[in-house]
């Protein structure tokens, strides 16, 4: 890649180099690369499967706003043009970003816990008032006629997890997929959307939220919902991980309440809309052989810890007394 590293170099005015792009991690929509060169480091997110140029214009609006109340982010750089993205030589899209040398957040820790539920009060209040509605993607799920076509596809390519995603469809999907509804407009900010240990480092100064790009309209009470649950272990729940969390939002002027099965509608809508697109990218030829293979991965991984109805029946109400204190 040190011709592309190169490329992106020019491209965002960082000196002549010679500049190196090494791997990093790869995500559901991205991978990432560490640019270095000049005794400097860059963080390079490849968008895998953008056509069309990306629109950033939320990511970057949210970011600034949120800065300004304290919430630490890197920077997302403009070219010398100034957009924030780029059209890469190999054809996919980029976006250039400060370096954070961090370790990952460690959710048992109850410091960082409380910077959860204080970030997350602050971001609803950089982003009220917000116009637009919710994508799909948060407020709708498969229906019976995608999943069924979906298994067709999956039992002719002979996928190891065929029959596990079988049973998915047939008692999980339809479980969680009741809950899944649009939301209430009066209860809808901007935020980050992607809240989670996985998008967080913590480095000399402190938790840096990573990770920007789905930042849109979403409901608050949604957003906190999911937060939750991702943040107190998931099936593996920790209650007081998640009183510890809203304790934090709501002394931070956090407004929203978890009031029941139907807050975690998001949690729900996505959960089973990422197993849906990552089973169908396992089986589809057009994409690379290494992108099928991370699909597969992930479908694998996911149908075997996806939440339960149960579990966020407890999680209401061991959170309940807090929202009222």
């Amino acid at each position: 890649m040190r011709d592309t590293g190169a490329f992106i170099a020019d491209a965002y005015r960082l000196g002549a180099g010679p500049w190196t792009m090494t791997p990093v991690t790869r995500g559901a929509l991205g991978q990432i690369w560490k640019l270095s060169g000049n005794d400097t480091a860059w963080a390079v997110k490849e968008l895998l499967f953008e056509k069309d140029e990306p629109d950033v214009s939320a990511e970057s609006a949210l970011r600034d706003a949120a800065e300004t109340l304290g919430i630490s982010a890197p920077r997302l750089l403009s070219d010398r043009g100034g957009a924030h993205v780029v059209r890469l030589p190999e054809g996919s899209w980029a976006k250039l970003y400060d370096w954070v040398d961090g370790t990952a957040a460690d959710p048992s820790d109850p410091e960082i816990l409380s910077w959860c539920g204080r970030t997350l009060a602050l971001l609803h209040q950089a982003g009220e008032g917000a116009g637009g509605t919710p994508s799909g993607w948060y407020e709708e799920c498969p229906q019976d006629g995608d999943w069924a076509g979906l298994l067709e596809r999956v039992g002719r390519a002979g996928m190891p997890w065929a029959e596990r995603l079988e049973r998915f469809v047939a008692t999980t999907a339809a479980d969680l997929g009741h809950h899944v509804s649009p939301s209430d407009p009066g209860d809808v900010v901007t935020s980050h959307l992607d809240m989670r240990p996985h998008n967080v480092l913590v480095g000399a100064d402190g938790p840096v939220l990573l990770d920007w790009d789905n930042a849109g309209p979403v409901s608050a009470e949604r957003e906190l919902a999911r937060a939750l649950y991702v943040w107190s272990g998931g099936e593996d729940l920790d209650t007081e991980a998640a009183r510890r969390v809203v304790r934090a939002y709501r002394e931070t002027g956090g407004r929203a309440v978890v009031t029941g099965p139907g807050a975690f509608s998001m949690l729900f809508a996505t959960t089973l809309n990422y197993v849906y697109v990552q089973a169908e990218c396992a089986v589809d030829p057009t994409v690379t052989a290494e992108q099928r293979a991370f699909a597969s991965r992930e479908t694998a991984a996911l149908l075997g810890c996806s939440p339960q109805p149960a579990t966020v029946l407890r999680l209401t109400e061991a959170v309940e007394a807090e929202a009222y204190r």
